[in-house]
């Protein structure tokens, strides 16, 4: 073969290496977050945790999430919400999930994972955005770990901007609210 047959297949292979990565990425589903604050766009991994995403699109395509609210905000570690009302009114839920944290994805920045309570598999319509890389929440380093089931793709200035807003005792001040969390 000559110089110039392998640098066109070298250059079509990374090509097409190129092609099946961003047709593996578009294949995950995607979801738009509204929010008082602004809009955070999050991408799911269906194949890494499947029982985690299609619990919370569930929760998603039932609109569950609308008008709740981030009612937990600890700065420096993580923004949570799913399940409060306004007026800390909690929504009814559906069975509680296993915890996929053995997946392979951790809890760095602005991933998204299911919060649980300490029982392992308690995971429902709760979940966080961290706000930093939180390696102790992972699988085997300090207990069984949280699930990490997407990743904010855009909007990270809103995850910061809701992670650095006044709270009291964890809870914002004044409410941030998910106005409506949609598939893209």
């Amino acid at each position: 073969m000559s110089v110039r047959t392998l640098v066109g297949l070298a250059v079509a292979g990374v090509a097409l290496t190129l092609q099946i990565s961003t047709l593996s990425a578009q294949d995950n589903p995607v979801v738009v977050m509204e929010t008082s604050m602004g809009a955070i766009t999050i991408e799911l991994y269906l194949e890494e945790a499947p029982i985690s995403v299609e619990n919370f699109l569930t929760y998603v395509d039932e609109d569950h999430y609308d008008g709740t609210i981030f009612h937990r905000v600890i700065a420096d570690f993580m923004i949570q919400g799913g399940r409060f009302e306004p007026d800390m009114t909690p929504r009814a839920t559906h069975a509680e999930i296993k915890n996929e944290a053995e997946n392979g994805l951790l809890n760095d920045e602005y991933t998204v994972a299911m919060a649980r309570t300490n029982a392992v598999d308690s995971a429902t319509d709760q979940f966080f955005i961290n706000g930093k890389d939180n390696a102790f929440l992972n699988n085997g380093v300090r207990d069984f770990g949280y699930a990490v089931f997407g990743k904010v793709i855009d909007g990270t200035s809103v995850v910061d901007a809701i992670e650095a807003t006044p709270v009291d005792n964890s809870i914002p001040t004044t409410p941030v609210i998910i106005e409506s969390l949609s598939r893209r």
